[in-house]
C-alpha cells in the first residue's frame, strides 16, 4: 500500500549526561526537500542526517528540527577577554577619580559587561555523538512512517472505491455507445419525414441516409477510448497495490484517464453519455486530489 507524505514523528535518544531529540514534519511536494534545523555544535553531521532522512522518505516537503543538550562538565568553555577586562576596569579607575572617589573596581562589576566573558559549546566528537543522533532520527522516521501509512492506506482505500464507481460508470457508457447511431437514424428519419410528409419515400435515398449514419456511428465511436480506460483503470489498481512509491506513477496515469475521459465527452453526441462523463470527471478529480497526497 502506498504511503502519503503527511507526517509527524519524535525520537529521542538520552545517556546520563546528554540529550538529542529529532522531530520530523512532512507535507506534500512533488519532490523530496529536506529542510534541517539543529544547534551548529552538531553541523558537521548534517550530511549524515540527511542522508538518513531521504534514505527512508522519498518525496514531500519535509522539516527535521533536532534539539541537543550537553549537561558533562567539558561541555562548554568559558573565554575571558583580558584586554578588554583591563580596559573596563582603567575606565572604572577614571570615573571613580573623577567622583572624587578611591574605590577600585572590583573582578564581578567587570564581568557584568556581557563582552567580557563569552560562553562557547566545545567541539563535540561526530562519530560519538552520530550515535546518539543516529537512534533518536530512526525512531523519528519509524513513527512518521507509521503514520505517512496509516494515511496512505485510508487514501489508496478510498481512491479504490472511485475507481470502482468510474468502471462502473464506463460499463454503462459501453452498454449504451451501441444505442447512439440508431438513435440518430430515428432522429434523422423523424426530422425528414416532418420536413417532407408522404413525399419523403420518394425523395430520400436509402443508401444515402445509411451512408450518412454509417458516417455518424464512425465519428462518435467510442470503443478505443473505453478500452483504453478499462486499461487504465486495471492499472490504476495495480500499481496502488505496490509497496514502493507510487506518487508520480499515478499522477502520470490519472493525466491518461482524464484524456481518455475527455475524448469520450468530446465524441458521445448524447445527452445521457455527456451527463456521466461528468460523473467521471467530478470522480477522476477527487482521485487527482488524493493522488497528491501520496509518496
Amino acid at each position: 500500500m502506498p504511503n502519503s507524505m503527511t507526517g509527524y514523528g519524535r525520537g529521542e535518544y538520552a545517556t546520563e549526561d546528554r540529550r538529542i531529540t529529532a522531530e520530523i514534519k512532512s507535507i506534500n511536494n512533488r519532490y523530496c526537500d529536506v529542510q534541517i534545523r539543529m544547534p551548529r555544535v552538531l553541523n558537521a553531521l548534517e550530511g549524515k542526517v540527511r542522508d538518513l532522512v531521504t534514505g527512508r522518505l522519498a518525496r514531500g516537503k519535509i522539516e527535521v528540527s533536532i534539539t541537543y543538550a550537553d549537561n558533562r562538565a567539558q561541555a562548554y568553555q568559558v573565554h575571558c577577554d583580558i584586554g578588554l577586562a583591563r580596559a573596563y576596569a582603567d575606565a572604572l579607575r577614571q570615573v571613580a577619580e573623577a567622583a572624587g572617589s578611591d574605590e577600585q573596581p572590583s573582578a564581578s562589576s567587570i564581568v557584568r559587561f556581557n563582552d567580557v566573558l563569552r560562553v562557547e559549546a566545545a567541539q563535540v566528537d561526530p562519530e560519538e555523538t552520530w550515535s546518539l543522533l543516529e537512534n533518536a532520527l530512526q525512531s523519528a522516521i519509524d513513527r512518521i512512517l507509521t503514520m505517512r501509512a496509516e494515511e496512505g492506506s485510508r487514501l489508496a482505500e478510498d481512491m479504490s472505491v472511485r475507481i470502482g464507481l468510474i468502471e462502473s460508470e464506463r460499463q454503462t457508457i459501453a452498454a449504451r455507445a451501441p444505442e447512439i447511431p440508431v438513435l440518430y437514424r430515428e432522429r434523422l428519419q423523424a426530422r425528414i419525414t416532418e420536413l417532407l410528409g408522404e413525399r419523403s419515400a420518394a425523395f430520400v435515398d436509402e443508401q444515402r441516409l445509411a451512408a450518412e449514419v454509417a458516417l455518424f456511428a464512425d465519428k462518435c465511436s467510442i470503443d478505443e477510448e473505453l478500452v483504453r480506460l478499462q486499461s487504465h483503470l486495471s492499472s490504476f489498481l495495480a500499481i496502488l497495490a505496490e509497496a514502493e512509491p507510487v506518487g508520480k506513477k499515478l499522477d502520470f496515469l490519472v493525466q491518461e484517464i482524464n484524456r481518455e475521459i475527455n475524448t469520450i465527452g468530446s465524441k458521445a453526441n448524447d445527452l445521457q453519455l455527456t451527463e456521466r462523463v461528468v460523473f467521471l470527471k467530478s470522480e477522476l478529480e477527487k482521485i487527482r486530489e488524493q493522488v497528491q497526497n501520496l509518496e
